[in-house]
């Protein structure tokens, strides 16, 4: 099992648009697309424009394969156009930070 932790930071003023993103539709295809994320978590302290969540894959080719097909899916795709449209902000997302990891053996969650 491997776990991949996601960061987004916002552009400024953008952070809203990117929770709402995620309840309307990214989190829905995530699901569609067997894309299993633990959990989501904003920061209580310090950062207020970052979106941390942490997805579970069985292996780097189910991460490969899932990651594409959501990354390609129309609807997923008309859904981040339309959210960044110049007309309703522009760009949301200024910058990830993208980091797998895996279990030590006396993990809990293996």
């Amino acid at each position: 099992m491997i776990y991949e932790m996601r960061v987004y930071i916002c552009a400024p003023g953008r952070i809203a648009a990117l929770h709402n993103r995620f309840r309307t539709t990214t989190t829905r295809k995530f699901r569609e697309h067997g894309v299993k994320v633990i959990g989501y978590w904003t920061d209580k302290y310090g950062e207020s424009n970052r979106l941390t969540y942490i997805v579970q894959w069985k292996d780097e080719a189910e991460r490969t394969a899932k990651w594409g097909a959501f990354g390609s899916d129309p609807e997923w795709l008309a859904a981040r156009a339309a959210s960044e449209a110049p007309e309703n902000g522009g760009p949301i997302v200024a910058n990830v930070i993208n980091t797998l990891m895996t279990p030590t053996d006396y993990s809990e969650l293996q």
